[in-house]
């Protein structure tokens, strides 16, 4: 069974940077069908997708943290990774790291999450 690992959680002050990883405890078997992406959540709320990686390689961001967070992938290393830049207080949440491919024949991964918290 794959396991995916977050870290790179942490405090950070407003305006400051995190990098946020996601290794896969091994090769994922079809990974070429996998879309990967970060996704967030605050108690009480509901899971949010933040970024994500098609197929294909185009990402797509939330509105919220365009110009700010940057997804990225090293397949040969099978790790996901999130830059956040210029972070703002309403960025606290848990992060997942997620992947999934369309259609639910194959198996959507999880990993267990890291806490950000953006405060002065």
């Amino acid at each position: 069974q794959v396991q995916l690992v977050e870290s790179g959680g942490g405090l950070v002050q407003p305006g400051g940077s995190l990098r946020l990883s996601c290794v896969a405890s091994e090769s994922i078997p079809a990974d070429h069908l996998y879309e990967w992406g970060w996704y967030r959540q605050t108690p009480g709320k509901l899971r949010t997708s933040v970024a994500v990686i098609r197929r294909g390689g185009r990402s797509y961001y939330l509105d919220a943290v365009k110009g700010r967070f940057t997804i990225s992938r090293d397949s040969s290393e099978n790790t996901l990774f999130l830059q956040m830049d210029n972070l703002k207080p309403e960025d606290t949440a848990v992060y997942y790291c997620n992947g999934n491919s369309p259609g639910g024949v194959l198996p959507n991964y999880w990993g267990n999450g890291t806490q950000v918290t953006v405060s002065s």
